[in-house]
Parts: structure tokens; sequence; C-alpha cells
């Protein structure tokens, strides 16, 4: 078994505190030692659900995930997960999982499989046309202001600093003034 900073400190402080009252804990222990999954790739992530960022490990075995736990190295959340942090197996094994694009055309009543690479030409497409059709050079008082009132962007509660920091120079370098984040805090 492997003994980091971590294990070392938390054995020791409750294994004297619990050797103090009386208590035997060499089984439980042992368990604790052969509990989690031995084999796999681990992940390290962040919890997407809400603004706190909780850290996460998740294993790997088979092009499936096998396991979901906290991180005890992640200074946020120290190896704990709430309720829906620790569903975040059943998001990526969940057989409603969508796998492919799903288009809807304007006015159209039924969904329509769409590979990526048509998709992602179409987002930008979208988002170019928008951009063109709705960018301000100056303002009313003649101001240079270079920005674009037809988009908006909204930041997701699972990136972390510097993915947002990217995302946010991406969306001004476009022009874009409404920025904003979805954190429920």
């Amino acid at each position: 078994m492997k003994v980091d900073r971590r294990t070392f400190l938390l054995s020791s402080s409750v294994g004297a505190f619990l050797g103090f009252l009386g208590f035997d804990l060499g089984s439980s222990a042992a368990y604790a030692a052969t509990a989690r999954v031995k084999r796999g790739k681990l992940t390290t992530t962040i919890c997407p659900y809400c603004g706190v960022g909780c850290g996460a490990i998740v294993t790997a075995a088979g092009g499936k995930v096998v396991n979901v736990e906290g991180d005890p190295d992640h200074p946020v959340n120290l190896g704990t997960l709430c309720a829906k942090g620790s569903a975040l197996y059943q998001v990526a094994n969940s057989d409603r999982r969508l796998k492919k694009v799903k288009y809807r055309a304007p006015n159209a009543t039924s969904w329509e499989e769409k590979d990526w690479e048509w998709a992602i030409k179409r987002i930008a497409e979208n988002i170019k046309r928008t951009r063109d059709a709705t960018f301000v050079h100056t303002d009313a008082e003649g101001r240079v202001v270079n920005r674009t009132e037809g988009i908006a962007c909204i930041g997701g509660a699972a990136l972390d600093n510097e993915e947002c920091y990217a995302y946010s120079k991406l969306a001004r370098a476009m022009g874009v003034v409404y920025i904003e984040h979805q954190a429920r805090i």
C-alpha cells in the first residue's frame, strides 16, 4: 500500500485518537485499502454541476467509466462529493446520453442526425453571420467601440480559471460585450 502525506496524517491522527479510546481499527483499515478500483486509467476532472469546482478522479477501463470518486488532493473538496457529484458515473454511462449531433431545422417537427464536421461548420457560419450583421464600429457619439450586441456568451460551471480566461478572450476578440457565467452557488 502506497502511503502519501495525507494518508499518513489521517491514519495516524484518527488511529491515535481511537486507539486512545480503546478501539481496534485493524480490519476496517485493511478493507478501506482494498475497496478502490485498482485497474484503469485515472484522470482528474472538475465536477460540472455547480460553481464550487470540486475535484474528481475518474477511472476508465476498456473505453468506459468504471468509477468516479472525490479527489483527496483537491483544495476545494478534499475528496468529498455531494450527491450530484457522486452521480457523475451515471452521466457517463447512461443509455439516454446523446452521442450524436441532433439537428432540428427551422419550422421542422422532427430531429435529424448530423455529423460533427457539419455541426461545427454550421455553428461557425451562424456566429460569423450574426457578428457581421450586428457589428457596431462607432457609437452614437462617434467613438470607436468595435463590438457586437447580437451575440452573448455564457460560461459553464465546469470551466476552470484558465478555460474561463481563454473563453472570455475569444469572446472579447469577436467583440462580444455580453459575457456571463452560470455558476449556481
